[in-house]
């Protein structure tokens, strides 16, 4: 579009979310990769909670390009995300003032990539995918302390990832990037796809 300049211009949106990540990774103070992630249970009713983004991926990767965050299997999110197989998300810098916001379809990256992200993380955080039944109820933090305890010698100074805990790629059809402008005349541009295969069809909306 002719007027799709700046912070908005190229024609890669995962090559514009990768820009506009780096440059939050220089001015938000805490967690500048962290996202509001939104599933739907069987019902309908929806979810929404903070998790952390951990690799946006190129449309040159076998994905088309994604977006990919790691959690617990048996987490609430991941099964209403293995129910519905679809997902959305929001990602907000207040020191930017930009948002990104993605919907799409959802596939587990449960193989080798997984397993070098598990292997990349302190050994406390490894453990502690392994200690932690993730959503279900818990008596106290002392219970959650000393299951990690009596995991700790059993699975040593370097614990495979758990076969419970493994990665989620958000593959979009919709991405949306918003930055704040004068009186509220923000900018937005919308790109659509049906499938990770197809062009993009970019349209810039009303604030």
């Amino acid at each position: 579009m002719s007027d799709r300049s700046g912070k908005f211009a190229g024609n890669d949106p995962f090559v514009i979310a990768q820009s506009w990540l780096t440059e939050a990774e220089a001015t938000e103070v805490n967690d500048p990769n962290a996202i509001a992630l939104s599933t739907v249970d069987a019902d309908g009713m929806p979810n929404a909670r903070m998790v952390l983004l951990k690799e946006i991926e190129p449309s040159s990767a076998p994905s088309g390009g994604a977006f990919v965050f790691y959690t617990n299997y048996g987490s609430v999110k991941a099964q209403e995300i293995d129910d519905a197989g679809k997902a959305a998300f929001v990602m907000h810098w207040k020191s930017l003032r930009r948002q990104i916001r993605v919907r799409g379809t959802v596939a587990r990256e449960d193989g080798p990539q997984a397993d070098a992200y598990y292997k990349s993380r302190s050994l406390k955080s490894r453990l502690g995918a392994w200690a932690s039944h993730q959503s279900q109820p818990l008596e106290g933090r002392a219970t959650l302390m000393a299951e990690v305890a009596k995991l700790t010698p059993r699975l040593g100074t370097n614990p495979d990832r758990p076969p419970f805990w493994g990665g989620y790629r958000i593959i979009p059809t919709e991405i949306e990037f918003w930055a704040d402008g004068a009186f509220r005349l923000h900018d937005r541009f919308r790109w659509v796809r049906d499938l990770a295969s197809d062009n993009w069809l970019i349209t810039r909306l009303n604030p």
